[in-house]
């Protein structure tokens, strides 16, 4: 996964949000939700546009992908428009890139701060029961492995999961290994090797030509989960790669994805929102 750079900047205008009116939707507002060191990582608010004040909604937090080493909360902002028009606060969440001295073990601490800080704002923030994690890529490792790999905070883990295109199993994934810089073994954050009876219910969208995050581990991630009689519905979409890319010979830098297998999985995770109680029938 180590030039997904230019394959996840395009992202920034693929996953357009589905609303009769954008402007009705108020601006993001920005919070300090954690700081570590000289960083100050932020938390970027979408409020439903039709709430009443003092009613409180369900809410999900967002987690962009870029292989564990880029990309910004921004890459995301499009989706999380789209979840506050179906009525949810939607939180995209910026976290440590992976460097020099920052590994995904960091990113993972930060995913469950994240949601701890949620939980424990919720009043501030008009959040309900219901708090869900949205991932891409390397953010559907984040989220899956706060529910998998599990937190230190007891509140730190989602109700449910929305997956794109999840790097669930990184047991034999040479770059994730790598910046893990020998602070850990992959298997020992790797989401698929961890499920359990308490994993949430997970819808997740997944090409069946992905080469970068492929197929056989969403596949493993819901037999094991299903075996357990946890709910997990897998959207398999044949003939394309990641992130549903048309373009199988390069699936990181020339991203063309299917305009309708994506509205297609966009409306699977929408449909499950409403099937697992977020969202209303």
């Amino acid at each position: 996964m180590k030039s997904l750079l230019a394959l996840f900047l395009l992202l920034l205008g693929v996953d357009a949000f589905a609303t009769d009116d954008p402007a009705a939707l108020p601006e993001p507002r920005a919070y300090t939700y954690r700081v570590v060191g000289d960083d100050s990582l932020e938390a970027f608010v979408r409020f439903p546009a039709a709430r009443r004040d003092g009613t409180a909604s369900n809410a999900i937090l967002l987690f962009h992908g870029g292989g564990w080493v880029a990309g910004s909360p921004e890459w995301v902002l499009s989706a999380a428009e789209r979840f506050a028009s179906y009525g949810l606060v939607a939180i995209a969440i910026e976290y440590r890139l992976s460097s020099h001295d920052v590994t995904p073990i960091d990113a993972l601490d930060d995913a469950c701060q994240a949601f701890a800080w949620a939980r424990g704002n919720a009043k501030e923030l008009g959040i309900g029961d219901k708090v869900a994690g949205y991932g891409v890529s390397a953010g559907g490792h984040l989220v899956a492995a706060t529910a998998t790999v599990g937190c230190a905070e007891a509140n730190a883990k989602p109700d449910a999961m929305l997956l794109w295109s999840p790097a669930v199993d990184v047991n034999e994934d040479g770059w994730f290994s790598k910046i893990l810089q020998g602070r850990a073994k992959a298997i020992d954050l790797s989401p698929v090797d961890h499920v359990n009876s308490g994993t949430p219910p997970t819808c997740i969208v997944q090409g069946a030509e992905d080469t970068l995050t492929p197929l056989a581990g969403a596949q493993r991630f819901h037999d094991r989960l299903v075996e357990l009689g946890g709910v997990c519905e897998l959207n398999v979409y044949a003939g394309v790669g990641h992130l549903l890319t048309r373009n199988l010979s390069n699936q990181e830098d020339d991203f063309d994805p299917d305009p309708k297998k994506r509205a297609d999985g966009i409306e699977r995770h929408r449909l499950f929102l409403q099937r697992t109680g977020f969202l209303p029938h």
